[in-house]
């Protein structure tokens, strides 16, 4: 049995996996003063699994809907354990429910100077992304909704698909037409997406 300190260390561990989807890394692990050893105990046991190079996921969490783009956002780490990737495009259409069409290549977004070569299933999008693009969800992050439809506007999204997002989008009112415009003018994408507002708004 683990020592009493040991059991302390794997309850910080477990807290901690509960904000990442169940996940957490073997380097989040030993800060926490939970080395290796501890960590290949408890695979043994049955409470943890391996789920990657040094990615470890607690049994008893179920898996998120999203599960794959939490492993994503693993996958993207920097050095100090940062994940890198957002997602974005299609992908980020599919996530806020804007399309029914599911993609076939998984899309993230990473910065500029990101290395890695894409897994296999997924496109790269390099660019750097401000803060306010950018929302949280369980394990990962994706591109806020007006983000999302100003991409799928410089992207080769099909203009149907697009102009049912941006129409799914305005009715929640997840995105304001203003802001749409606002952010779009100027960019390669602004004619399909004026071409994509519902007629009603169009003339407005």
């Amino acid at each position: 049995m683990a020592p009493r300190s040991s059991r302390r260390a794997f309850q910080a561990l477990r807290a901690l996996a509960h904000e990442q989807a169940g996940y957490v890394t073997a380097k989040q692990a030993a800060r926490l003063g939970y080395d290796y050893p501890h960590l290949s105990y408890h695979v043994s046991t049955g409470s943890l699994e391996r789920a990657g190079h040094g990615l470890y996921r607690l049994v008893d969490v179920p898996l998120t809907e999203h599960d794959e783009l939490v492993r994503l956002a693993f996958w993207s780490r920097d050095r100090s354990g940062a994940p890198q990737a957002v997602v974005s495009h299609r992908t980020a259409l599919v996530v806020h429910e804007l399309t029914e069409l599911l993609p076939g290549v998984i899309e993230l977004t990473v910065p500029r100077r990101f290395q890695k070569p894409a897994p296999a299933g997924c496109m790269l999008h390099h660019a750097e992304l401000p803060a306010e693009d950018v929302e949280a969800h369980e394990g990962y992050s994706v591109t806020k909704p007006l983000r999302t439809l100003l991409d799928a506007a410089t992207s080769d999204v099909p203009q149907e698909v697009l102009k049912q997002a941006i129409a799914a989008a305005l009715e929640r009112g997840s995105v304001r037409r203003s802001s749409l415009l606002a952010r779009a003018r100027g960019t390669s994408g602004e004619a399909r997406l004026v071409r994509a507002l519902p007629r009603t708004l169009r003339s407005r």
